[in-house]
C-alpha cells in the first residue's frame, strides 16, 4: 500500500502545528515557494479557519514566526 502525496499546503500546516512553528523562510524552503506565496498560503488557511499567530522574533533569525493557535481540527 503506497502512502498519499502531501501537498505543500499540509506541509505548511504541518509546520505551523509545531510548538515552535515556522518562519516565512521554512515555509519557502520547504515548498519552493516565493514570499508572497508563502504569505498567501497563510491567508488562505486563516480564511479555512486557522487562527494563527505571528511572533515578530526575537531579532537574531531576522524573521517572524508563524503557528496555529487553538485547535487545528479547526482548520479545514
Amino acid at each position: 500500500m503506497s502512502k498519499k502525496p502531501q501537498t505543500k499546503i499540509a506541509r505548511v500546516q504541518g509546520m505551523l502545528e509545531k510548538p515552535k512553528g515556522a518562519s516565512l523562510a521554512a515555509i519557502c524552503k520547504i515548498t519552493g515557494w516565493q514570499a508572497h506565496s508563502a504569505r498567501a498560503a497563510l491567508s488562505g488557511l486563516r480564511k479555512s479557519g486557522c487562527s494563527i499567530e505571528r511572533d515578530p522574533g526575537n531579532g537574531k533569525s531576522g524573521g517572524s514566526i508563524y503557528r496555529i493557535v487553538g485547535s487545528p481540527e479547526t482548520c479545514r
